[in-house]
């Protein structure tokens, strides 16, 4: 039985051969590896992952789709909201150190995904995410670009990223209205160690205006906490580097 696309679960299945084995490629899966895929869907990245790596784990929302996922013999289905797994606790379970975590985003909620995982970063060894080419972009984005934002901030700190493939609308059913893009992210070996939350309550700040120089809106916000250092507050947001911000935040 022919399965319908769910717009609630923005739902859009890959299936472009060429593209599919492109992000395979990029995800260079190695047997027996601990993988987790995050909505499988009807398995077009699936299949050939399970291929390379014998077994391999998967959160799937859809309870149509779970069924047909537990007839696979080489699947752990994982029925849930991704936002809801505990993936420090699923490292835990599965006896592993850390997990390589691969999946096509559903662009509603790409973004608290990746907030979500970061709360784990501890137990991950990498990330493979296709999502709308427009969020890759803020991701990745230098300083004193249009695309550099909040988003850049909060996972440039923890993370080395880079945009591996492009993926055309047509590659997908049913086409999406947007461009998408494979974002391949590391974290760093060794990552600064600092207040997360204060870090996430900072950058919103200096965001939250972004065409005014920050003496308006983090000049104000570290006033408010007594800061008594030196930041250049005659800037904008977005011409602050990810290591200046962190610097800061340690700094309080």
């Amino acid at each position: 039985m022919k399965h319908i696309a769910r717009k609630r679960f923005g739902q859009h299945f890959l299936t472009d051969g060429a593209i599919i084995d492109g992000i395979v490629d990029a995800i260079a899966p190695l047997a027996g590896e601990p993988m987790v895929e995050i909505g499988p869907g009807l398995a077009a990245l699936t299949q050939p992952l399970v291929e390379r790596l014998g077994h391999l784990n998967v959160i799937e929302l859809d309870r149509d789709l779970a069924v047909r996922l537990r007839a696979h013999g080489h699947l752990n289905v994982i029925e849930s909201d991704v936002l809801r797994v505990d993936f420090t606790a699923l490292a835990q379970d599965l006896k592993v150190p850390r997990l390589r975590v691969v999946g096509n985003l559903p662009y509603n909620i790409s973004s608290p995904i990746l907030f979500h995982l970061l709360d784990h970063v501890a137990v991950i060894q990498d990330q493979h995410f296709m999502l709308q080419k427009e969020v890759i972009d803020r991701m990745v984005a230098k300083p004193s670009t249009s695309d550099y934002g909040r988003l850049s901030v909060m996972l440039q700190w923890r993370y080395d990223m880079e945009n591996v493939l492009f993926v055309p609308p047509q590659s997908f059913e049913p086409p999406p209205r947007v461009d998408s893009a494979v974002v391949r992210m590391v974290p760093l070996a060794t990552p600064p160690a600092l207040d997360l939350r204060l870090l996430e309550e900072m950058v919103q700040v200096a965001f939250s205006q972004r065409r005014k120089l920050l003496r308006h809106t983090l000049g104000r916000w570290l006033e408010a906490r007594g800061f008594a250092g030196s930041f250049d507050t005659q800037r904008r947001a977005e011409e602050v580097p990810v290591s200046q911000y962190v610097a800061l935040v340690q700094s309080l």
